[in-house]
């Protein structure tokens, strides 16, 4: 990785090795900073489902160079399926590969988080020194330097820690000012893990709708495997609070929400017990007034996570690593202005695609009965027999991210 030479180089320690967490210590490292990444994993965290990338994301990537090596890792998704109680299709959405207006369901970039990740550490090389099997559990700062608390027993000191540790990060609470709740929920639960794929799984991503507010899908990612989402409409107390349970309480919650739910059910349940992968989240977003204090500043979900339904949650977790990278490099020697400038230059876009999330319009694709189901598919399928989901998507002026120009850093430079 070539490096800036001939201006302040910072050290500066990134908790959290995600996707945000690796794109920011790329860019700080290509600007000749010394960076540290802590993750609380013992090893590389390359699991997860499916992602995406979308409008301005897409362009952080190649700016980075790597969206031919994206490219080569994308999983073949050709559309959307919706089906009926016995596993018919009534409507499918096809992905847009036209190359331009916006992205449908499925985008043109989709890709396993574990490959991004991947993709992202290799990027790397030898310039960002990675600790494994260890967080930081808080802080202490001055004006001149910051001391991070690691939970080994470790006290490292920087000029700046970056708290990439997502949605449900430590570190934002010591930020924010005490009682403040930085979650936007929106009524919603899902789960997704990996069965066994079979042969009647095809490249369409298939979604099933249940009376109760409930929807599984399935999709495919390689010629062994398939993913499985259940998805629920619920605001009990107890459906927010089991993702905080072990895994064996999480699961046995899930299997009975989704019981008598049908279809693939009890396929989908069986492989639960054996999946190599599990998790369990409540849909939020993360929105705060404030992203810095003093010499820590919050990235990617930690500051601005926009949620699965915005579909452009990897995206700004990559948009906003430039920008943060960005805006330090441009003046190293005075970090509030630069921490400052980085607030003011992406809330804009955190703001645009937190807004494409809309409750009312979530529930209606997760109605709670099967009338509501009914007319739901009927229409659905008329639409895109008229093509007008295909025709809205080409000849829209904008994606999900809006009118926003991802901005450009000489001190960055491009690959």
């Amino acid at each position: 990785m070539a490096q800036r030479s001939g201006t302040t180089s910072l050290r500066v320690l990134v908790a959290g090795g995600g996707i945000a967490g690796h794109a920011l210590a790329y860019w700080l490292a290509r600007g000749g900073h010394r960076v540290t990444v802590r993750e609380r994993y013992p090893d590389l965290r390359a699991t997860g489902a499916q992602i995406d990338l979308r409008g301005q994301g897409i362009e952080a990537v190649r700016r980075m160079g790597l969206l031919d090596t994206v490219r080569g890792r994308l999983v073949d998704e050709a559309g959307v399926a919706f089906l009926d109680a016995r596993g018919r299709p009534r409507a499918t959405l096809m992905a847009n590969t036209s190359g331009r207006g916006r992205q449908s369901l499925t985008s043109e970039y989709e890709i396993m988080r574990g490959d991004l990740v991947r993709i992202l550490h290799e990027a790397t090389g030898n310039d960002v020194e990675y600790v494994y099997g260890t967080s930081v559990d808080g802080f202490d700062q001055d004006e001149h330097e910051v001391v991070a608390h690691c939970s080994d027993g470790s006290s490292e000191t920087y000029d700046l820690l970056v708290a990439a540790d997502g949605q449900g990060s430590r570190l934002r609470r010591a930020i924010l000012p005490d009682g403040t709740d930085p979650y936007w929920r929106v009524g919603i639960h899902m789960a997704y893990w990996f069965v066994p794929r079979i042969a009647s799984d095809s490249n369409v991503r298939d979604t099933c709708m249940v009376p109760g507010g409930r929807q599984i899908m399935r999709r495919s990612h390689n010629p062994t495997e398939t993913q499985v989402y259940f998805v629920l409409r619920e605001d009990s107390a107890q459906a927010s609070a089991i993702h905080r349970e072990p895994v064996e309480k999480q699961q046995e919650f899930w299997a009975s929400r989704f019981r008598d739910a049908g279809w693939q059910t009890e396929r989908f349940v069986e492989g639960m017990r054996t999946s190599p992968f599990f998790y369990s989240q409540e849909i939020v977003q993360v929105r705060t007034d404030t992203w810095s204090r003093g010499r820590v500043v919050l990235a990617g979900d930690a500051a601005h996570c926009a949620s699965p339904y915005s579909g452009m949650g990897t995206s700004g977790g990559l948009v906003g690593a430039h920008v943060l990278a960005g805006e330090i490099n441009r003046c190293p020697d005075d970090l509030p202005t630069a921490l400052a400038h980085y607030d003011t230059t992406l809330r804009p876009f955190t703001d645009e695609i937190q807004g494409e999330v809309n409750p009312r319009l979530l529930k209606l694709a997760m109605p709670m009965t099967q009338r509501a189901i009914d007319a739901f598919l009927t229409v659905t399928g008329m639409a895109t027999r008229l093509r007008v989901p295909d025709l809205a998507t080409r000849f829209s002026k904008e994606d999900r991210g809006g009118a926003w120009r991802l901005p450009h850093y000489p001190e960055l430079g491009t690959a």
